[in-house]
Formats: structure tokens, sequence, C-alpha cells
């Protein structure tokens, strides 16, 4: 197959306008990609990943080194229409890319601003719109649709330009799991149609459906291979702060406890396959009753401090209401009655579809929504929200509020700048500010020498992202509330994140609620998770009775984690291991027991 894009000695600089500081990006990176070819690009924050991609259809030009896309240099500016034309892009975040008010006429934006005829526009954007499964909302407001819908919105826009490859930078981060598999399988769809892809991506169980992956590191190519090449370098993966796909993560600890035990596995079928092969070969003895009892009897995920009887919630709400657009043709009644009670020191998981309620929830807890008469109630560390005289002040340096978007809350020049932004609003010290915000950058993981004086607008997304959480860690909050606070950050960023949060917890018993689509993240870490479904509380109790109610799950159009998904598979095919674990330690003890038979 020929090149349809090619890089050769490709370095980029990132400077600011006073050409004070310079960030070298890329360096010097030759690779070819092949017309056709289905490329995941991954590496950890800051490797260059997006940097890179913006050079395919020269939204970024070199400053050493050469693109070349369909044989033309990306150096000649008379060379981009056509360069833009054949390679389209679609980002993390939607929104970022609609221009109109109407889907259809959003896409077709792009071909229409190309001089397609009348007749062909209107008919690429029915073939686009159909593509995308999107062809009955044509006349809704983008802004009116799911996150799923906005995305496949997004890549319908890219699709009428007909372009020859198509550039998917984090597209399904803050996708719920129905919406990420719609995405992902478009994907697949578009490739076998000849498509060519490449996908920016975290998620490594993503990255393994491409033909071929780039690992970057430092701007550098460091590995380029097919998935299974790439994953059998565990170790190296790991000194690159990345991880394997869950199922080959398994595989790779069930090799190190059980002999012969095949490590270069990439999916769900290949690696209960696996264990049932292993299981035949070597006779290992089937559980019996007294086994199966030993195993049901996980211990329950640790609570956090705080929940003894009769102690009041730091935060509560009561028949919650809240409707956009209210006394319009196009209200939406977001929430519907909400009860619920968060207590100091826990970590509560808000879970849900897209377009359930989440983000307008978490917005209540700090007032920047407040119920109004009829409404419900609303009451934070003994503050009540639906009264005229609370006091938001004070509430919102108690409770901090991380948003979805994160790169959004950034607003100050420089990164030092942006994180002391609230605490000067409280009127501390200009010691005390810095020695908050010092104490702020490091508990996300930013070197405050290396960050305080970078522009914000040079970070990467998943610096932006812990810049954003300092900001609010700055304030020293009682709560946090995190809307997707792992979305854009590499696998040692989540787990770091993770971590962090029990810690916090452990010793300053601070309260966090999470709104993740990450099942295996809330199965890590909460104590207790309600699931929204169209604006009510549908269910509430601890990870564990969630995700023991596979039927409910699915309604509610969420995915258990990858650990008891492989354990329900197991027992849908005779094997008789518990059902009911939920991390991935879990299950690889479960599984080693059952293939060595161990007591």
């Amino acid at each position: 197959m020929s090149s349809l894009i090619r890089t050769e000695n490709l370095s980029h600089v990132y400077a600011n306008r006073a050409q004070s500081q310079s960030i070298a990006a890329l360096n010097e990176v030759t690779l070819a990609l092949a017309r056709g070819e289905y490329l995941a690009i991954v590496g950890a924050n800051g490797s260059g990943k997006s940097t890179l991609a913006r050079h395919f259809n020269a939204l970024l030009l070199p400053t050493e080194g050469n693109v070349w896309v369909n044989a033309s240099n990306t150096r000649d500016v008379s060379n981009l229409r056509a360069i833009r034309q054949a390679v389209a892009m679609v980002f993390q975040n939607p929104e970022n890319q609609f221009v109109a008010t109407v889907a259809e006429e959003d896409v077709a934006f792009g071909p229409e601003n190309f001089g397609v005829p009348p007749r062909e526009l209107h008919a690429r954007v029915d073939a686009a719109l159909n593509a995308v499964g999107l062809g009955s909302l044509r006349a809704r407001a983008p802004h009116m649709l799911s996150a799923g819908q906005q995305q496949r919105l997004a890549i319908a826009g890219a699709l009428a330009l007909q372009p020859v490859a198509l550039l998917l930078d984090e597209a399904t981060a803050m996708l719920d799991p129905r919406g990420k598999e719609s995405v992902m399988n478009l994907a697949a769809q578009l490739h076998r149609q000849g498509l060519t892809l490449v996908a920016i991506t975290q998620a490594m169980e993503e990255a393994a459906q491409a033909e071929r992956i780039v690992v970057m590191q430092s701007g550098r190519v460091v590995l380029d291979g097919a998935p299974r090449e790439i994953f059998a370098e565990a170790a190296r993966l790991r000194a690159l702060d990345l991880e394997l796909p869950p199922f080959a993560e398994i595989a790779a600890q069930l090799s190190q406890q059980v002999s012969d035990f095949p490590h270069n596995i990439l999916t769900l079928d290949e690696l209960v396959a696996a264990i049932i092969a292993r299981h035949s070969n070597h006779h290992a003895r089937p559980f019996n009753a007294g086994d199966q009892a030993r195993v049901n009897s996980l211990p329950p995920p640790p609570r956090g401090g705080g929940l003894g009887r009769g102690q009041h919630p730091i935060i509560e709400t009561r028949a919650l209401r809240h409707i956009y657009l209210r006394g319009t043709p196009r209200a939406v009644e977001a929430l519907r009655g909400v009860d619920l009670e968060i207590y100091s020191g826990e970590i509560v998981g808000i879970i849900g579809a897209s377009g359930s309620g989440k983000s307008t929830l978490l917005q209540h807890f700090n007032g920047l929504i407040r119920p109004g008469a009829g409404e419900g109630t609303v009451v934070v560390n003994g503050i009540d929200l639906s009264k005229p005289n609370a006091d938001v002040r004070t509430l919102r340096q108690q409770v901090g509020l991380v948003f979805q978007f994160a790169e959004r809350q950034l607003f100050e020049r420089y990164v030092g700048d942006d994180i002391a932004f609230g605490p000067r609003q409280f009127h501390y010290s200009r010691e005390e500010v810095r020695a908050r915000v010092r104490r702020a950058m490091a508990r996300v993981g930013l070197d405050f020498d290396e960050f305080k004086d970078r522009v914000t607008l040079t970070l990467s997304g998943g610096e932006k992202r812990r810049a954003a959480l300092a900001g609010v860690l700055a304030l020293e909050p009682r709560v946090l509330v995190l809307d997707e606070p792992t979305a854009g950050l590499d696998p040692r960023g989540r787990r770091e994140f993770l971590a962090q949060l029990k810690e916090w917890r452990a010793k300053e018993n601070l309260t966090s609620v999470i709104v993740s689509h990450h099942m295996d993240e809330i199965a890590e870490v909460c104590d207790r998770v309600y699931v929204l479904d169209e604006g009510r509380v549908a269910f509430s109790g601890s990870p564990r009775e969630l995700f023991s109610r596979v039927e409910e799950l699915a309604s509610f159009g969420l995915n258990p984690p990858p650990a008891l998904k492989l354990a329900q598979s197991l027992r849908a095919r005779g094997v008789a291991i518990d059902a009911n674990v939920l991390t991935i330690e879990e299950v690889v003890a479960a599984i080693a027991k059952f293939l060595t038979g161990g007591s």
C-alpha cells in the first residue's frame, strides 16, 4: 500500500508570544501511514500525540522537517485546502466543532465551504447523517443531543467532506459505555469501508482494535508495531507510564501465577478460551461447594470514615427537581425528585448514561444551580441552598467543583496565576497563597518550579486537567466534586489520582463525589454509588451490590467492570468462580485458585 501520510525528521516547538520559553513537543519523528490503515497513537500526557496528529492535516506546520499528505508538502500553503479536505479531524470535545444551530446545517458547513454544489451537498449530508445513525435527528439542535450523539454528529461533519483519512483525538474520552461502543463500532465500520483511521487515545482496549500502534515518549516514537507485539512489551509499557488492555493485564498476571498460561492475549474471548484450555489440559479439579463458598466470601470494599449511625450528611438533597428552559417548547426536566445523602469522609460515585442528570446534580452541590420554589432542597454542610440568604461564598470555599471539561476552568496566562486565583479572592497573604499553590500542584503531580510559569495554552490536555484540579485544591475544600476527573489522563495519571483520592480520605477525611463512565474506577474507589436514570435515582448502594445486577446495568446503559465481565463469561461456560469480583486482583486470585486447585 502507498503512503498516505509521511513525516520526515518532524520537530515542533511551542513558544509563547514573548519567546521567553519554548516547549519541544516533537523531536525528529519519521513515520509513514499507509492508505487504508488503522493506526492508534498512544503515550503519556505531554508525549506529543495530539501535536503529531495536528500535523497530519496541517493544523500545525513543522518547526523543522517535513510532512507529506498525498505527496503534497504541508509547508506549501497552496496545498492546505486539499490536505484539510483529505484528512478530517474530530476532537475530544465535539461542541468545539459545532458552528450551526441545526444538526444537518452543521454537517453541511464543511463541504459547503469547499464549494460543493447544492444537489451534491444534500446527498452528502444525508449520507453522513445516515452513516452515523442520526438521520432522524437532522433537525435537532446540536446542544440538545446527548454526548454520544454529539460525537457522532462531529464525525458526520467530517465524513461529509468525503475525506480519505479520519483523525479521532480522544473522541470517546467523555462518552458513557454505550456511546463509546457506538463510536468505536462506527470507526471499525468506516475502516472496513476503506477509510484510513488514526485514533489518539489513552484507552488501551481501544488501541488494541487498531492494526498498528505507535507509542510516543517525549515527542519521539519509541515503539511501533501490531497490537499483539506492542502489548507483549508489558514491562516497557509500564516504564512509559502506560498499561495493558484489561484482559491482557489479567492474562499477564495469571501467567506469573499459573504455569504454562499464555500471556499474549488481548480479548475477552481469547482469555476465556485460554482459561478453559488450561483447565482441560492440566486436569485441575473443579470447585466443589465448599470452594465456592470460600470464594464468595470476598470482603466488601472498605467504607469511608464518618458513617456512624446518627451522623448528619455533609450533602443532602430531598425531592430535588430541575427544569432547563422552563416555560418554553424546549423545556427539559433534568432532575426528577432526587433524594441523596453523602457523609463526611465518603467517596461516592454518581453514574448513569449521558443525559441522565449527573452534571446537573453536581452543580447543585456548590450552588452553581440553586433550587427554586417547589424544586426541593439542597443542604451542604448546614447551608440550605433553597434559602435566598444562603452563604454561597463560604459554600464554594468548602466545596470544590471540577467540571467535565476541566480545561475550560483555566483563564489566566500562567499556570501559577490560575491556581492562585481562588486563594487570592479570599485575601490570603502573598506567602499563604504561594504555599497553597505549591501544595496544590504537588497534590496533582505538577512540579512547582517547572510549571508555575508555564503558559496555560502550552499544556497538554492531561496537564490542563491537573492544573484545573490544582486550582480547586488550592482552596483546600472539605468536599471535592469531580465530573469525569480521569478523562484525558494517561494510565499512570489515573492510577495516581485514584490512589490520591483514597489517601486524602484516609489522612484528611476529605469527602469526594465522582461522576465517571469508567466502571472499574467506580468499583475500585467508591464506598457507595448512585445510579441516575432519566433524572431519577434508579439505584443506591455499594459497587458490589450494583454490579451484581447485570440485567439492571444493561437497562441503565452501563457495563460491568472488566473483571466482573470475565467472571460472568466464565460462569456462563461452566467455570465455577465467583461472579461478584470487582477488581483485576480479585478475579486473578479466583482464577488462579481454580486453575491450580488451591484452597
